[in-house]
């Protein structure tokens, strides 16, 4: 789904959408700017915690788990966000393509997979009809529902991967804006890819939007999804060479 907003910077960075833009709505719409304190409680969301709380023998272990970083992090399953606009269509679908494919490797553990969109009208949908029947012609199940990308996502996964140019530069403006609301990596914005960037089969250089086409449309995301996606997952698994050793 394509929607056109304006991008007119405004003091409370609103945003406006208009029902010419979009089949289903009547009147105009307001979308906040997807700060955390004006989320949704049904938001997915992730706490971390700490335990600040000494016995006479945890202190020693604290002290064993900090003396050995590098082991967390060969633990920690890599993560993985796939983002379009809508969060319908082309994310669920890589999601579902990608975590098929490491499901068939045996790979499932290590691993944390998830898609989200870049706005939040179609929240706690599922994906596209059109694209779970075809996903699923293809023996690809589609279960995810929509969600908006947010800011700990840029802590949580190690690589973002954008369907298309806009998509990919609506990361980057929540990133900016986001950095200085909490702390941030600093070259977090480094996470985020191109998805067709992977892609060996096909010249494509973005996944084009399917909503407003035909079942061809549908046909076409999957295609680039499932070569961009294999290629995706070598190129993990060779800078990571601790996924399958541990």
């Amino acid at each position: 789904m394509r929607v056109l907003h304006s991008r007119v910077a405004t003091p409370s960075n609103l945003r406006f959408y208009h029902s010419s833009n979009h089949p289903s709505l009547k009147t105009p719409f307001l979308l906040l700017p997807q700060f955390p304190s004006l989320q949704k409680s049904s938001f997915r969301s992730h706490s971390l915690k700490y335990s600040t709380s000494f016995s006479s023998g945890s202190v020693k272990k604290a002290s064993m788990a900090a003396s050995s970083p590098s082991t967390e992090a060969e633990t920690k399953p890599f993560s993985v966000l796939f983002v379009c606009l809508g969060n319908i269509c082309r994310s669920p679908a890589a999601e579902g393509v990608f975590r098929d494919l490491v499901k068939k490797r045996g790979l499932d553990s290590k691993f944390k997979i998830d898609s989200a969109g870049t706005i939040d009208y179609h929240e706690g949908n599922q994906a596209d009809p059109r694209m779970r029947a075809a996903s699923k012609r293809r023996g690809i199940e589609i279960t995810s529902l929509s969600r908006p990308i947010r800011l700990p996502d840029f802590r949580d996964f190690d690589l973002i991967l954008a369907m298309d140019n806009q998509n990919r530069d609506d990361i980057i403006e929540a990133f900016n804006r986001w950095k200085f609301r909490e702390p941030l990596p600093e070259d977090a914005h480094k996470k985020v890819k191109l998805m067709c960037s992977y892609c060996k089969k096909h010249d494509e250089t973005e996944v084009p939007d399917p909503y407003y086409g035909g079942p061809q449309g549908f046909e076409k995301v999957l295609d680039l999804l499932e070569d961009a996606c294999e290629s995706l997952l070598d190129s993990i698994l060779a800078e990571n060479k601790h996924i399958l050793d541990s």
